[in-house]
C-alpha cells in the first residue's frame, strides 16, 4: 500500500480539484462581485491552478532537504509580507480584516505563506536539535517565539482563524518532535485564552459566538451563513437538486464560490458527493501520514505530518463551520474553494509530500539497481 501511496494521493487532489472547479463554475456567477462576468472567478481561479501546478512541480522535483537550509529565508519573506497587509496602499482592507496584499489585478494573502514558513522553520529546527523536546530553551521558546512572531501578525489582520490553524500545526509537529506534553499542554491553554479575550474585543467576532451558540436569534444577521448552509443541505438531500439547480448560491448564502463552498455541493450533488469529498481528505490524510512515516530522515517526517495536519485541521474546520458544528471562521476548503493564495499553498504542500515519497522510496529503488547491476557485471 505505502509504494501506491504517492498515486493514490495524487488521484484524491485531482479528485477534489475536478469537483472544486465544476462547483466554481456553478456557483462563482452569482456572486455580487463578478463584475458582470460569469466566468470571472473561474479564469482568475485557471491562472492561480497555472501558478500552483508550477509549484507542486517545482515541490515535487527539488530535494526538499533544500527547503531545511533555507528555511530562514522564507520566514523572512513571510515576516516581510505580513507587514505589508498593514502599510497603506498595499495591504487591502476587506470585510473588516486587513488579509490582503495586492497591487493592481494580483492580490495575495500573506498568512498562506506563513503557514508554509512555520512547517519549514519547525521541521528544520527539530532535525537539527533532536534532543530539543527535554531542552526548555531550544525546544519551546526559541520555536515558540518565531512561530508567535508569525502569528501575532497574522491575528493583528483580525483572522483568528488562521492564526488558530497556525498554532495547531506548530503544536502537532512539536508534539511529533518529542515536545513535553506539559510544556504543550500550558501553552495550548494560554493561546486558548488569548484568543478568546481578543475575541471579546472584536464585536464581528462575538457576533459569530453568539450565532453559534444561538442560531435561530440571529439567522438574520450574524447567524445568517450558517443557518443558509443548514437550508442547503436540507434541500439537497440524498441525491441533490442537480449540478447547477441550487438555489441557495442565488444570493441567499454570501460567500457560496468560497468558504461555504460545501454546502452547495451537499445541495446540487447530495450527500453521496458530500461523503465523497469528505473520503477524498480521508485519503489524502491517510497516505500523506503513510509518506511522512516511511521519510527516510527526521525533516522529512516533521514536514510530511506537518503538512497533512494543516490540509487536515483547514479541512475539518471548513466542514465543521458549514455544518454548524463550529463557529464560522472564515476559512477555505482546501483544492475546492475559491482562493488563489491557498490553492497555491495547499498544492505545494502537495508537491513536498510528492517528494518526500520520492526520496524516501523512488531514489533508494535506484541506488539498489544500480549497485545490483555493478556486482552482476562480468569482470573483464
Amino acid at each position: 500500500m505505502y509504494r501506491k501511496s504517492a498515486y493514490v494521493l495524487f488521484l484524491a487532489v485531482l479528485g477534489l480539484l475536478v469537483i472544486g472547479i465544476i462547483m466554481l463554475f456553478s456557483t462563482s456567477a452569482f456572486a455580487h462581485n463578478s463584475h458582470g462576468d460569469v466566468y470571472f472567478f473561474i479564469k482568475r481561479q485557471a491562472i492561480w491552478f497555472g501558478i500552483g501546478l508550477v509549484a507542486c512541480t517545482f515541490a515535487a522535483l527539488i530535494d526538499y532537504h533544500f527547503w531545511q537550509r533555507t528555511w530562514w529565508l522564507w520566514v523572512t519573506l513571510a515576516l516581510i509580507a505580513l507587514v505589508l497587509c498593514y502599510v497603506p496602499h498595499l495591504g487591502m482592507r476587506i470585510n473588516g480584516s486587513r488579509r490582503w496584499v495586492g497591487y493592481g489585478q494580483f492580490v495575495f494573502q500573506p498568512s498562506e505563506l506563513a503557514k508554509i514558513a512555520a512547517l519549514l522553520f519547525l521541521a528544520a529546527w527539530f532535525s537539527r536539535y533532536e534532543n530539543a523536546g527535554n531542552n526548555w530553551l531550544q525546544g519551546f521558546v526559541i520555536p515558540l517565539a518565531i512561530i508567535g512572531l508569525l502569528a501575532v501578525l497574522v491575528l493583528g489582520e483580525v483572522d483568528l482563524g488562521t492564526t488558530a490553524l497556525l498554532g495547531t500545526t506548530a503544536f502537532v509537529v512539536m508534539f511529533v518532535a518529542g515536545a513535553k506534553l506539559l510544556w504543550l499542554g500550558i501553552i495550548s491553554f494560554a493561546g486558548l485564552g488569548a484568543l478568546l479575550i481578543v475575541a471579546t474585543q472584536i464585536s464581528e467576532r462575538m457576533g459569530r459566538l453568539s450565532a453559534f451558540l444561538h442560531p435561530q436569534s440571529t439567522k438574520d444577521d450574524a447567524g445568517l451563513q450558517q443557518m443558509q448552509a443548514l437550508i442547503a443541505w436540507g434541500s439537497g438531500g440524498i441525491d441533490g437538486l442537480g449540478l447547477g439547480n441550487g438555489r441557495q448560491k442565488m444570493l441567499y448564502l454570501p460567500y457560496a464560490h468560497t468558504d461555504f463552498i460545501f454546502p452547495i455541493i451537499g445541495e446540487e450533488l447530495g450527500l453521496r458527493f458530500s461523503l465523497l469529498v469528505v473520503f477524498l481528505f480521508v485519503v489524502i490524510i491517510v497516505c500523506g501520514i503513510m509518506i511522512a512515516l516511511h521519510a527516510k530522515d527526521r525533516f522529512g517526517l516533521l514536514l510530511g505530518c506537518g503538512v497533512v495536519s494543516l490540509l487536515a485541521l483547514q479541512a475539518a474546520v471548513n466542514i465543521g463551520v458549514t455544518t454548524s458544528l463550529l463557529p464560522n471562521k472564515g476559512l477555505p476548503l482546501p483544492f475546492i474553494s475559491y482562493g488563489g493564495s491557498n490553492l497555491v499553498a495547499c498544492m505545494f504542500g502537495v508537491g513536498l509530500l510528492l517528494n518526500i515519497y520520492r526520496q524516501g522510496v523512488l531514489e533508494p529503488a535506484r541506488q539498489q539497481n544500480a549497485t545490483m547491476r555493478v556486482r552482476t557485471t562480468p569482470r573483464i
